[in-house]
């Protein structure tokens, strides 16, 4: 039986955010007033789609924006963390799963070389039209209360480890690490063997710190992480158990 590595990618396995970085396409590098306020709590996606069709609409074109998305630097010993992760791949299966979008998930995996690494990525479905615009759906609906509208990252988890364990895979252990506020939900879920590894300063560290201040136990563990290198040394410790 293998451990379950659950990865975030935005500020996780790369170190910015690839829906803002790409906004450096933008004229001047920056989105019009009129379109940054049109962003609602909880419709992301749909924001997005609407910076997508401007930068269409101001001539950017597809390679523009790979070149922009595959300048994004990795996470502090990330690199070494997806190597290990390859080496040990008798011990371990490994998901992304992202409030970013496929193409931009393609696009740094394959130029890094890390394609082979990952055993699904779950993310919001992106392709570029007929006139050359980035176009992006929501990845699915559902009905939990604490998750932006397009992807509730708990639903997705437990579907997988659902279909997983009808085709006969278990795991003996998850381990999630991510840095965000949607990390939160599935984090939450976790079991007493399993580990959650918020990034540290990041919105999950904070929101698990303060969910324990306030008496709500978690059952996992909680490893907080600020290099890949780290989450190495963790992992060694867990597969030596």
């Amino acid at each position: 039986m293998k451990i379950l590595l659950v990865f975030d990618f935005d500020n996780t396995i790369i170190d910015d955010n690839s829906d803002t970085w790409i906004v450096q396409c933008a004229p001047e590098k920056k989105l019009p007033i009129e379109l940054q306020d049109s962003y609602e709590k909880g419709f992301w996606t749909e924001f997005m789609g609407r910076v997508f069709k401007y930068l269409g609409d101001e001539g950017v074109r597809e390679d523009e924006m790979k070149r922009a998305v595959t300048s994004m630097p990795f996470t502090l010993g990330m690199v070494e963390l997806l190597n290990f992760v390859r080496k040990n791949e008798d011990k371990f299966d490994c998901i992304i799963i992202s409030d970013s979008n496929s193409v931009f998930i393609d696009w740094v995996l394959e130029a890094a070389g890390f394609h082979d690494v990952f055993d699904k990525v779950f993310t919001n479905p992106a392709a570029f039209d007929s006139n050359g615009h980035l176009t992006v759906e929501n990845y699915h609906a559902h009905s939990c209360s604490r998750c932006p509208k397009n992807l509730c990252k708990n639903v997705v988890l437990v579907e997988f480890i659902d279909k997983q364990s009808q085709q006969g895979v278990n795991y003996t252990r998850i381990v999630y690490i991510g840095d965000g506020g949607n990390d939160v939900c599935p984090v939450t879920f976790l079991k007493k063997s399993d580990v959650a590894m918020p990034r540290k300063g990041y919105t999950l560290q904070k929101t698990l710190s303060k969910m324990s201040q306030n008496l709500e136990p978690m059952e996992s563990s909680v490893v907080v992480w600020s290099s890949g290198v780290e989450i190495i040394s963790h992992l060694q410790f867990l597969i030596k158990e």
